[in-house]
């Protein structure tokens, strides 16, 4: 019996695939829901305002990304963000990205989170694309800041992030634990960027002694150790704080991972992620081989390391270890030397200082096309692994799920990414074949991308926001209006269970210490 419900739109004959599954269902969408997920090809004729015929290609949930930086103030010297939230927005549905979250940045001289959380909100109101939400970015442990972090819950915001580095942000010890605490308490979960931040600066400075200043030196200022010993002290601190949960960010390093994974098989409630620069950058290739400047395009926290790191990173996102595979979409533009990568340079400095260098690359348009190529190689990502660690577990841990990162009826919303058919498929544009990266193509406000020249195997073809086709690659591009992307509360989600047995092991007693 034919199907008499009127749609809003239906999409058929596509390959669907979740975190779990790969199986051929029509979609079937009405307002902002998925409403029914039915037999191959059986909505091909059903009542609908739009009809998408997938045949060939690949339906996802929306890309999730929980690590985006946009419209930040100068906090890394003269560096500012080169994308607002309208360009980094639009940048993200033309990628395949339906959600993102960004940072509200508390900096040091401010007492307040709340404030800093009004001010990220004043700047993405009806600005952006795809829907959003936002992390409180803690430069300050102030007495103020500690006491407001039980208002954040309230205010839709699960989750912070703090900094074992940057003399602008780093906090000690003491303060981290302070936090850790008042996070445990409320149920927030705690983001740590985990590279020691004294002996960078002991090390930078040693470098500087002997005239070793140009870009390429970034990488060797930031030794992988560092960034092992603070992954190995967050942990440490986590668990002192009575096994609070902490996600750990953008791990570059084979022994912060080992670490990682240590915590995990023992129990501890930590998690990872890590991003595409430690999957498809290295530093011989693209900090050490380029000349002059031009290894600024390169220079991000931390940096890229070498062939050896970099085949443990690729097996921690297959095993687990990592979660969550982010972009840390952190743009700066490359020739500008008002905010960007150049203000570094001067008479005295021609190549620059990398000690100056605004840390940071762009990433959120390339990350899933990039994600999606290493698909196709067996010892890299299944289909579902990529779903999983592009999507879903960010939906997961960040209070998202099953709203986002899912396609479940009458729970998820419509976000979908409609990727084309595979090599070889007569349904395939023949203009895919040799599809490299340029940034010409992409739709960032940065006049670079560190991913230049890679081939891709494959592009978003749609990308559906709540239901509505706001990327339409064959067609107008960008179709999407800015100001559809809506702000997103976010709630404790699947880490309720996690949260529940810390509840479980009592209060952070300190007459225990």
């Amino acid at each position: 019996m034919a199907d008499s419900t009127e749609y809003d739109l239906v999409i058929t004959n596509g390959v669907c695939v979740t975190a779990s599954d790969i199986a051929a269902f029509d979609i079937g969408i009405r307002g902002e829901k998925i409403a029914l997920l039915a037999p191959s090809g059986s909505l091909a004729k059903a009542s609908t305002k739009k009809l998408i015929d997938a045949e060939g290609g690949y339906v996802m949930p929306g890309g999730v990304d929980c690590h985006v930086h946009l419209q930040e103030p100068s906090m890394f010297g003269k560096g500012s963000s080169a994308d607002t939230f309208e360009t980094g927005t639009r940048s993200a549905i033309a990628g395949g990205t339906t959600t993102l979250v960004a940072f509200a940045p508390q900096q040091r001289h401010e007492p307040s989170l709340i404030t800093a959380l009004d001010a990220a909100h004043s700047l993405a109101r009806d600005n952006c694309y795809c829907d959003y939400g936002f992390h409180l970015l803690v430069g300050n442990a102030s007495e103020e800041a500690l006491s407001e972090v039980a208002k954040l819950p309230e205010r839709g915001v699960t989750s912070l992030k703090i900094y074992m580095t940057y003399e602008a942000l780093q906090l000690r010890d003491h303060e981290i634990l302070s936090v850790l605490a008042e996070a445990r308490q409320n149920k927030v979960l705690t983001m740590i960027h985990a590279e020691n931040g004294d002996v960078l600066t002991w090390l930078t400075e040693r470098l500087e002694k002997r005239g070793l200043v140009a870009p390429r030196y970034h990488a060797h200022s930031r030794p992988q150790l560092l960034e092992d010993e603070a992954t190995n002290r967050a942990i440490a601190l986590a668990e002192l704080v009575a096994q609070t949960p902490i996600l750990l960010v953008h791990i570059s390093d084979s022994g912060a991972t080992k670490r990682i994974r240590e915590a995990q098989t023992r129990g501890q409630p930590v998690f990872a992620e890590t991003c595409p620069q430690y999957l498809f950058l290295t530093r011989e290739e693209h900090l050490d081989a380029p000349h002059g400047f031009e290894a600024a395009k390169h220079v991000c926290s931390p940096p890229p390391r070498d062939k050896a790191a970099q085949a443990v990173i690729w097996t921690g996102l297959r095993n687990g270890t990592f979660s969550v595979l982010s972009s840390d979409h952190c743009p700066f533009n490359f020739d500008d030397d008002v905010t960007g990568k150049k203000t570094c340079i001067s008479e005295e400095f021609p190549v620059g200082r990398f000690r100056h260098i605004p840390n940071g690359l762009p990433g959120v348009e390339t990350r899933l096309p990039m994600a999606f190529a290493a698909t196709d190689r067996i010892d890299r990502l299944p289909l579902t692994k990529l779903v999983e660690v592009t999507s879903t577990n960010a939906a997961k841990l960040y209070g998202l799920y099953p709203k986002k990162g899912a396609l479940m009826p009458g729970l998820s919303d419509a976000d979908l990414v409609v990727w084309y058919p595979k090599e070889g498929s007569p349904k395939r544009p023949a203009a895919l074949d040799d599809l490299t990266i340029t940034n010409s193509m992409l739709h960032h406000d940065v006049d670079y991308t560190p991913f230049e020249g890679r081939r891709v195997t494959n592009w978003p073809r749609y990308t559906v926001l709540r239901g509505k086709v706001v990327w339409d690659r064959d067609g107008e591009g960008i179709v999407g209006g800015k100001g559809y992307g809506q702000f997103v509360e976010r709630e404790a989600g699947v880490l309720n269970d996690i949260w529940q047995r810390v509840e479980e092991a009592g209060p952070f007693d300190e007459d225990k210490l």
